[in-house]
């Protein structure tokens, strides 16, 4: 089956599954060009309830000048997600889990995470969040891979400092990692963040990144 045919089923399944959930503005759609000949679209529903889930699809397609579809640039993943999110007047907690399939290479993950933020003191706010993945992939008959990662996360709220410190293994390459770092908010959509990778080993490394956010 080509990446055109493919796309064009989901377009279909997910267009009729949109028209139900499209009361009280329940559909996704996010179309996007990213440059003069690739194009790319979120599609889907979510149904709210305590746990809110939602399904759709990512399609993506780029093209030649001629119009032909360049190899290998095709996506159609198919997801799932379902988040349960509690909030308190000291913190706020989230449970969920997301499940994706690439319908054009036969691979897939399914992803376990949990999170929480609460109030640690008058002047510090403490975040900590879990997660599991295990991937797959059936073309190629490959074991599956479990990556598993946490962090916490120190931060000064009247000044915007934040001070985090994350681990992560998988069971691939029996790969183990740490990270460290720190971020300062200069203005409101302006952030400075610094953080080395394995500190203390001989694959140390480290980067700064000044990141601005605009919204519209």
């Amino acid at each position: 089956m080509t990446i055109f045919k493919t796309a064009c089923m989901l377009f279909a399944i997910l267009s009729s599954l949109a028209a139900v959930a499209r009361a009280d503005d329940l559909l996704i759609w996010s179309p996007a060009k990213l440059s003069d000949r690739s194009y790319k679209a979120t599609m889907g529903f979510r149904l709210p309830a305590e746990w809110e889930t939602s399904a759709g699809a990512d399609i993506a397609l780029a093209s030649t000048k001629g119009g032909a579809v360049l190899p290998d640039s095709g996506q159609a993943m198919l997801w799932g997600r379902i988040v349960k999110t509690s909030v308190t007047p000291a913190g706020q907690s989230q449970r969920g889990a997301r499940v994706s399939v690439d319908t054009l290479r036969g691979s897939g993950a399914l992803t376990l995470s949990r999170s929480r933020s609460w109030i640690l003191s008058d002047s510090l706010d403490m975040q900590s969040s879990r997660s599991i993945s295990v991937q797959f992939d059936a073309i190629d008959t490959r074991q599956a891979s479990v990556t598993a990662s946490q962090a916490l996360k120190l931060i000064h709220p009247w000044t915007g400092t934040s001070l985090s410190a994350g681990t992560g293994i998988s069971n691939a390459a029996g790969d183990f990692s740490t990270t460290v770092a720190v971020g300062q908010t200069i203005l409101p959509n302006l952030n400075l963040d610094a953080s080395v990778s394995n500190p203390f080993s001989g694959s140390e490394a480290g980067s700064v990144n000044l990141r601005y956010r605009l919204q519209w």
